[in-house]
């Protein structure tokens, strides 16, 4: 069994990403190897880009405020992207680049083992929920046998960058955010 350090040591190298072309650096997963909680985002933004490290510009304040309200720090969590180099201008990642990185999630997730995964906005719950929408299934606690998968569990909720734009999506989104801890405890059940 790869360490997270091993596996992202691997992929830096081997990933077949076209965006590394144009990134500045492979932004890897982030955070507590044995977390309970993965959050899984679409693709680094240009701050993520620049410090090789996911959710740490203005949707990554927001992140850590949310989790403070459910008594959490980014210390408790993993929090990774689908693709792991920034697309151009922050443009949604394409069919193509999702898949050449799908290994490397798929390895983080196998390595961490979480009882929940959540899903920050559309893109990152399409790979595994494509016939969901966001706009009816946010906040839901959704159980679905995945092939390979350590959890059975998936909570999609808005991305934190889209709260920032739309305001009424940010009192949505921090109940819906209220909801993670009841979702860990019934997993436990």
């Amino acid at each position: 069994m790869k360490t997270l350090p091993e596996i992202h040591e691997y992929w830096k190298v081997h990933c077949t990403c076209e965006l590394k072309a144009t990134a500045t650096q492979a932004v890897p997963g982030d955070g507590n190897p044995h977390a309970e909680v993965v959050f899984i985002g679409e693709a680094p933004g240009k701050n993520e880009d620049l410090e090789g490290r996911p959710f740490v510009g203005a949707a990554g304040k927001f992140l850590a405020e949310m989790l403070a309200s459910i008594n959490m720090q980014r210390e408790d969590i993993y929090i990774t992207n689908m693709v792991k180099y920034r697309p151009p201008n922050n443009r949604d990642p394409l069919p193509e680049e999702k898949e050449a990185c799908k290994e490397w999630l798929h390895e983080e997730l196998v390595a961490i083992k979480p009882k929940l995964i959540v899903f920050l906005g559309r893109i990152a719950m399409s790979n595994f929920f494509p016939d969901e929408k966001i706009s009816v299934v946010h906040g839901k606690l959704l159980k679905k046998n995945i092939a390979g998968m350590p959890t059975n569990y998936f909570l999609p909720l808005y991305h934190p960058a889209a709260a920032l734009y739309n305001g009424g999506l940010r009192e949505e989104l921090l109940s819906d955010f209220k909801k993670i801890p009841l979702a860990l405890k019934k997993i436990k059940e």
